[in-house]
């Protein structure tokens, strides 16, 4: 039952990728359709390698682990992962994950406005001290590397 649950949230979070990218950023659903498969096979590969390695990491460290080594130079299928990933833009998804995000944390709005005014000040500063360490760290990136 656990692995129907899997393959719908997937089937749902390709279309919304793909709905995305087409009203967002104009690219067409048989255009973006490679970009999303390798996107949800790489994500359907980690949770695979979730369940089976020992080693408890987070199921987006093994994401990404695999997402590096399919595009890495010696990967045979780089070529094809590269181009078809790079159809896909990656705000799109972000709108997947927001909406995943906002749907499983509204019923716990409450429990957490019971906190009282001190919780509400410290997720303030955390998410506020996160973006601002975000752009610090992305202007210091970008500018020792004179993309900016």
């Amino acid at each position: 039952m656990r692995y129907i649950e899997w393959s719908v949230m997937f089937i749902v979070a390709g279309l919304g990728i793909a709905l995305a990218n087409f009203i967002g950023f104009e690219v067409g659903f048989m255009d973006s359709l490679p970009g999303i498969c390798v996107l949800l096979l790489i994500s359907l590969a980690a949770v695979v390698v979730s369940k089976l390695v020992p080693l408890k990491l987070p199921i987006i460290a093994y994401c990404s682990v695999i997402g590096l080594l399919v595009a890495c130079p010696f990967s045979p299928i780089r070529d094809f992962v590269i181009s078809s990933a790079g159809k896909i833009n990656f705000t799109a998804p972000l709108t997947m994950v927001g909406a995943f995000a906002g749907i499983s944390i509204s019923d716990q709005i409450r429990d957490f406005a019971k906190q009282g005014w001190k919780m509400i000040l410290i997720g303030f500063l955390v998410m506020t001290g996160t973006f601002i360490g975000s752009a610090l760290v992305s202007q210091l990136v970008l500018s020792l590397t004179h993309a900016i």
